[in-house]
């Protein structure tokens, strides 16, 4: 994923992530690790965000703040007040709450007023000559759609022209889950305090955030020693799973690899499947297809072993293979049914994608030694449910999947979700929405079949696969842009990420 931030005023993002709960119940103890008070973090907070507003709107002369009734707010006046001390005009609109001020956005409250600061009511007409907004209404305790006057200050953010910096996370997005169940702002920037929240990665987040960036607030050496909930993964991750090859390995070493799939018609899911295994470093390649596929997929790719699919050649080929790939193109005919009963009842290790997670949702069974890769809409057949659902909690789809089916389950999308039977979890911050087009996911299914072949564990596999295709994706709109993405553009640019010491 581009637009991540490592400049000076903020900390380069973490490879670790943890859930909003987990930070506000934590905070104090960190705080007290290091003999500072809440109100000290939320001043540190501040001045970050300060910085960042001024790095990236140097000529900025009139902010607007839009501060909500809890800390949210109060890291917004603290920013109102740095500003105004700099010579920044502001315009302060605020939200009041039945409830009292938490202690410490009461305190930034007060030396705002002190400092002479005024408050705007949340019904207050906008200023017309605003130069950048910032968003300090809703925090990461959000999990329902925004009220009045919330929703309609968001709103009127959306409509103006001028750019949006978010507080810890954009106001209307839910941080457990980047669900968008009602108004959220559309940041240029979203400054995140402390540690990244699973709500900044996935979901809906790329349609909200903007560019991302981090400030530990000092926190780092008491946050390196607590163990991450959730894993984020990206191209700088790939050299823990895949290490430069022995110099006298061979083809036998790197796996014999079995593809089913490519029914009448379907030729091109099981080729760019095929292909992606062999640029992921697969040693031996077979694929058993339909008898019309033969020809084009050896003419266009002579590296492979290509057979006509029938019971002889899926059982032979079942004692040949390591592992097993099987629904890119399978179709849910009588064809792709006989062939998923008998690599059904196969214990080599498999990745079902596709057709046959839609023929698993028809007859369901668990395993261990399975990788499976359902988009949301086949997500959502495997746990009998809506896309939407499946959507408006992506973390607690994927730990279903894995409940549900066993194994591991990479839960595809925008932050593709990576989660095994044993509670490890990792969100792929990698891609692009050139994505958005056929075939991407059986590039995804050749690249996982081929690092297991080459002795990945099911989960480490997954998470290396999902990496590398989205890094070769963002490669690609690097070079081209987004639209007019092709599935087998991302072929050749596979080695150099399953290669990680070319970096």
């Amino acid at each position: 994923m581009t637009g991540h931030s490592e400049k000076q005023y903020t900390d380069s993002l973490s490879h670790s992530v943890w859930s909003a709960d987990w930070i506000r119940q934590a905070e104090p103890v960190a705080a007290a690790s290091l003999g500072i008070s809440l109100y000290d973090l939320m001043q540190r907070a501040g001045e970050a965000a300060y910085a960042l507003a001024c790095d990236q709107y140097p000529a900025g002369s009139h902010w607007l703040v839009l501060c909500g009734h809890g800390n949210n707010g109060g890291d917004g006046y603290v920013v109102a007040k740095l500003a105004a001390a700099a010579g920044v005009k502001i315009t302060l609109i605020a939200c009041e709450g039945s409830r009292p001020l938490p202690a410490e956005a009461a305190a930034a409250r007060q030396a705002w007023l002190n400092a002479g600061g005024e408050i705007h009511p949340a019904d207050s007409r906008w200023p017309e000559s605003i130069d950048l907004i910032i968003d300090g209404l809703l925090g990461t305790g959000l999990n329902t759609a925004p009220r009045s006057p919330y929703n309609a200050l968001i709103e009127a953010a959306n409509r103006s022209s001028a750019p949006v910096i978010a507080l810890d996370i954009p106001s209307g997005l839910l941080a457990e889950s980047g669900a968008a169940p009602g108004a959220v702002i559309r940041a240029m920037h979203t400054l995140t305090f402390i540690a990244l929240k699973p709500g900044l990665l996935t979901g809906q987040a790329r349609d909200w955030v903007g560019q991302l960036h981090q400030s530990r607030l000092g926190l780092s050496g008491w946050l390196a020693k607590q163990p991450a909930q959730i894993h984020r993964v990206t191209a700088n991750s790939l050299p823990q799973w895949l290490k430069p090859r022995r110099p006298c390995s061979h083809k036998g070493e790197q796996g014999r690899l079995l593809l089913v799939g490519g029914d009448h018609g379907f030729g091109g899911a099981i080729r760019m499947a095929a292909e992606a295994a062999l640029r992921s470093g697969a040693g031996l390649v077979r694929v058993l297809t339909h008898i019309e596929h033969i020809g084009p997929l050896l003419t266009a790719r002579p590296e492979l072993m290509v057979q006509r699919l029938s019971d002889d050649t899926l059982q032979q080929a079942l004692n040949w293979a390591d592992v097993v790939v099987v629904g890119p193109g399978l179709g849910q005919g009588e064809w792709g049914r006989n062939a998923l009963k008998v690599l059904q009842a196969s214990d080599k290790p498999a990745l079902w994608d596709a057709d046959a997670l839609n023929l698993l949702a028809l007859n369901p069974e668990k395993r261990q030694n399975r990788v499976i890769t359902p988009h949301p809409g086949e997500a959502a057949r495997l746990l009998g449910c809506s896309t939407a659902d499946i959507e408006s909690d992506r973390l607690l789809a994927v730990r279903k999947l894995v409940a549900h089916y066993g194994g591991v389950a990479v839960l595809k999308g925008a932050g593709t979700l990576i989660a095994d039977d044993r509670g490890e979890m990792a969100i792929a911050d990698v891609g692009n929405a050139g994505m958005a087009s056929g075939g991407m996911g059986d590039v995804l299914s050749g690249i996982i079949g081929g690092l297991l072949g080459q002795k990945l564990s099911l989960y480490d596999a997954a998470c290396a696969g999902c990496v590398v295709h989205g890094a070769a994706a963002d490669r690609v709109a690097a070079r081209q842009g987004t639209r007019g993405m092709l599935a087998s553009d991302l072929l050749p640019e596979i080695p150099y990420y399953v290669n990680p010491e070319l970096a």
